[in-house]
């Protein structure tokens, strides 16, 4: 069982794997959906593991919480994804304490996304924290720390341009398509899948490219029904799809399934398209890149296009980060002073027990008013811890050690690091 000095900050880590180390296939077998989330934490609360949550995302799937060793949230990953563990270890990163700290700031604030100041992110990170608090898993130093992420997220999105301009997935298609299709008006362009990234790249086509000769096909028509009857455009049934490939000259795949579901053999006489695969895990098997007639483009290429925007962005990063770093002082400062505060209140509790043995020695031969004696001693008692926490905060230097001696003297059996 985990010891009360395991919520020391010293014991506060993340472990996770991103773009910079991994393909999206990789991230794809290490991603978690939500009853892979909700076992995850029934595990960790199983072996007292109670301040943990994860965010999994296309880009990224980091476990954060406190544990005695990083491993073990390694451990909770693995239990639940496809992926290989000693892999997941080779490629992850590890940071702790104030390095794990700056880390979720750095992550949420979308100065860690593969697309510089993405604000989705934030969003996930709402999500992730939430489901977390609902299962019993989110204690006290997260949850403020997330709230100060959330602060510093929203305070750089309004007083930078670190978010400034639009850059996603869905943009990057749309300036892909106009740097390779010049006449993509006359193209026919089929959408599979009809989710929230399917729905964005195809606003956005329409919104900056004009074209409307888009096919939607989805695995519940429905989805794909009101979509198109909102925007006015096509939808084919799924049972459909394989002629709906043939017939297409662009496809987007942006559907969610775990295995590929657009083969080479839909394509083996078709004429020439270009494929662009949105989806994590791939949704198009990667040997349709082999057939000579077709050209595919997944996620992680996608990415590589730069825009302006980013580099517009790059000048906002001091800016973002000197935010960060003011508010990451204020939560160190805060977890300080609930560090001291729990050291404190044990030795006020040890003062009330002295006083009580002591008031039970007089009451034989009592000559005063014990409720006069009880008020008298509570407030030398809070006198006495007042004088000890105003030094304490005086002294910021060795508040500290002063907190470890006080601790010390007064046998609290609260561990203190």
């Amino acid at each position: 069982m985990q010891g009360s000095h395991s919520k020391d900050i010293a014991h506060f880590h993340i472990v996770g794997i991103n773009y910079k180390k991994t393909d999206a296939a990789i991230r794809g077998s290490f991603a978690i959906n939500q009853s892979q989330y909700q076992q995850l934490l029934e595990d960790a609360k199983a072996i007292h593991m109670d301040d943990v949550f994860v965010l999994s995302t296309c880009n990224r799937t980091e476990i954060y919480g406190f544990a005695e060793d990083p491993q073990q949230l390694v451990e909770l990953v693995c239990r639940e994804t496809d992926g290989d563990c000693n892999l997941f270890s080779q490629l992850s990163y590890v940071k702790t304490g104030e390095e794990a700290i700056r880390h979720l700031y750095q992550v949420g604030t979308g100065l860690d996304s593969q697309i510089l100041g993405d604000y989705e992110i934030i969003g996930q990170i709402r999500t992730a924290t939430k489901f977390a608090k609902q299962n019993g898993c989110l204690g006290g130093f997260q949850e403020r720390l997330i709230n100060s992420v959330l602060q510093v997220s929203k305070l750089i999105k309004n007083e930078t341009g670190l978010s400034a301009g639009t850059v996603s997935v869905a943009f990057a298609t749309v300036r892909l398509l106009e740097h390779k299709v010049p006449d993509i008006l006359n193209k026919k362009i089929l959408l599979v899948g009809v989710g929230k990234i399917g729905r964005n790249t195809c606003k956005n086509m329409m919104d900056y490219l004009g074209v409307k000769q888009i096919t939607l096909v989805n695995r519940t028509t429905t989805v794909a029904a009101e979509f198109a009857g909102q925007h006015g455009l096509r939808y084919a049934p799924f049972e459909q799809l394989e002629q709906e490939l043939q017939d297409a000259d662009i496809i987007l795949v942006a559907s969610n399934a775990p295995e590929p579901t657009i083969l080479p053999a839909h394509f083996t006489q078709s004429s020439p398209k270009l494929i662009i695969d949105l989806s994590i895990p791939f949704n198009v098997a990667p040997e349709v890149k082999d057939l000579p007639h077709i050209e595919l483009i997944n996620v992680d290429e996608l990415s590589k296009i730069q825009d302006e925007t980013l580099q517009m962005r790059q000048l906002e990063v001091p800016k973002a980060l000197a935010i960060i770093e003011e508010h990451m002082v204020e939560f160190l400062y805060w977890y300080k002073m609930r560090k001291h505060a729990v050291v404190l209140k044990a030795v006020k509790e040890k003062l009330h027990e002295i006083h009580t043995k002591e008031i039970q020695q007089q009451k034989n031969g009592a000559q005063y008013n014990l409720d006069d004696v009880e008020a008298v001693s509570s407030r030398i008692i809070q006198k006495m811890i007042n004088l000890m926490a105003g030094k304490v905060r005086k002294e910021a230097d060795k508040s500290d050690q002063y907190i470890a001696m006080i601790n010390d003297i007064f046998e609290t059996g609260i561990t203190y690091e």
